[in-house]
């Protein structure tokens, strides 16, 4: 029963598409268990670039069964529309389903998120605008719609006439929108449910039968720990649980059946949106990390904040996740640079602090304290820790001891074969 657990121990968009494509040519199952299109995943395949929100990154391995698990919120139409694009690049997409439990985002959920960042101002959130918090919301408030609604014309009538009198009156009163006709959408999300009968299953009972079975599976999460509804910087998160708690609750297996946590992080650090982010670099050094790493969001296509690694974060992550080993990625675009830094530790009011605090407050207006390590040449090329410049393997073992977990896997570029296995014990290879 190898099971293993990918998840962000940054911001989000640490490159967790890349190794768990990686990972997934000897899986037999991988599960996204939570987020929904507000996340991205890029994967480069056969030298083209796909850009996954809902689908996870095992779709490329013919015969590798892909799971959307329960903790998903699943925007049907934008589902289709990525269904579709894969099978129009030459993709088969057969062996994908949703389960039957996951949430469905509605026209309203889009309109709510829009509306409330608009009364929000300056004080927004920085959300994506796709519904996602209105819509997990919805779902702890016991008036969400169901994926399995969508396949009955009487369910979802009834789901209908749960919500929509609250919605429309909410939109009305408050923010004066014209608000949402029952027929319209009925007629519209059994369309969807019906192009997506026969994908809509007990996704519960497969991912459970498959660890029952011995099967290789691998646990895909969306955003990060820094944007956990609990353990993130509150309220700059997104709406459900990213971190390696999220996979039992999204899934469906249970937590005395996850084997290992892989924590990606990259080497240096990101974050999209809003919210405090110690380590940034607003500079020409922020500039040229962006511009060399290409970081803009897979979503939304807004430009990342760039910085130094942070270990306190990378160290928070380890802690909260029970982070089992560590995938560095981009190691590739610190390359040339003269020196390279690490984040330690946080001062503020004379003192300085090694664990994160809870209070942003104090988190936004603290100086980020920082220990300088030689850079390197170059490291794409390398295939083996042993090949990698003696520099850059001082900055990875610096990692690692800072964050208190090993390094598993390094990437050193897009590609897949671009990627260094360190410790296959941790990939439960």
């Amino acid at each position: 029963m190898p099971t293993l657990a990918i998840v962000g121990a940054q911001w989000g968009d640490e490159g967790k598409g890349k190794v768990t494509d990686y990972l997934a040519a000897r899986a037999d199952m991988v599960v996204r268990y939570q987020g929904g299109a507000n996340a991205g995943h890029t994967v480069v395949f056969r030298g083209e670039t796909f850009r996954l929100h809902h689908v996870p990154s095992g779709i490329f391995y013919p015969g590798t069964i892909c799971l959307i698990g329960n903790g998903v919120v699943v925007d049907p139409e934008h589902l289709l529309q990525e269904i579709d694009e894969l099978e129009a690049r030459g993709i088969d997409t057969r062996s994908l389903f949703i389960s039957d439990r996951a949430q469905v985002i509605m026209p309203y959920h889009k309109e709510q998120d829009r509306l409330e960042e608009e009364v929000r101002g300056d004080r927004r959130l920085g959300t994506t605008g796709r519904g996602i918090g209105p819509c997990y919301a919805d779902k702890v408030a016991r008036y969400g719609i169901r994926m399995i609604d969508l396949l009955d014309r009487a369910s979802l009538a009834e789901a209908l006439d749960r919500v929509l009198p609250i919605k429309n009156r909410l939109l009305r009163q408050v923010f004066h929108h014209p608000g949402f006709e029952k027929e319209v959408l009925l007629n519209q999300f059994l369309a969807y449910g019906e192009r997506l009968r026969g994908r809509i299953v007990d996704t519960v009972t497969l991912v459970n039968e498959a660890a029952e079975a011995g099967k290789r599976i691998l646990f895909e999460g969306a955003q990060g720990t820094l944007l956990d509804i609990d353990y993130g910087t509150y309220p700059f998160v997104t709406s459900s649980s990213p971190t390696a708690g999220g996979v039992s609750v999204g899934s469906g297996l249970g937590p005395t059946r996850l084997q290992g946590v892989l924590g990606v992080a990259k080497a240096y650090a990101t974050r999209v949106g809003e919210g405090p982010f110690p380590s940034e670099e607003k500079g020409e050094l922020g500039a040229r990390l962006r511009q060399r790493g290409q970081e803009f969001g897979t979503t939304t296509g807004r430009p990342r904040r760039c910085g130094w690694f942070d270990a306190v974060v990378g160290r928070f992550a380890v802690r909260v996740n029970g982070i089992t080993g560590l995938a560095i990625t981009k190691l590739d675009v610190l390359d040339g640079f003269e020196k390279v830094r690490i984040c330690v530790g946080y001062r503020y009011g004379g003192q300085v602090r090694r664990t994160l605090p809870t209070d942003l407050r104090l988190l936004a207006q603290s100086q980020p304290v920082y220990e300088e390590l030689p850079g390197w040449e170059q490291t794409r090329g390398a295939r083996t820790f042993s090949e990698l410049p003696a520099a850059a393997q001082r900055y990875l073992e610096a990692l690692a001891d800072l964050c208190g977990a090993p390094i598993a896997l390094v990437s050193v570029g897009y590609d897949r074969d671009e990627t260094i296995v360190v410790r296959p014990d941790l990939l439960l290879l």
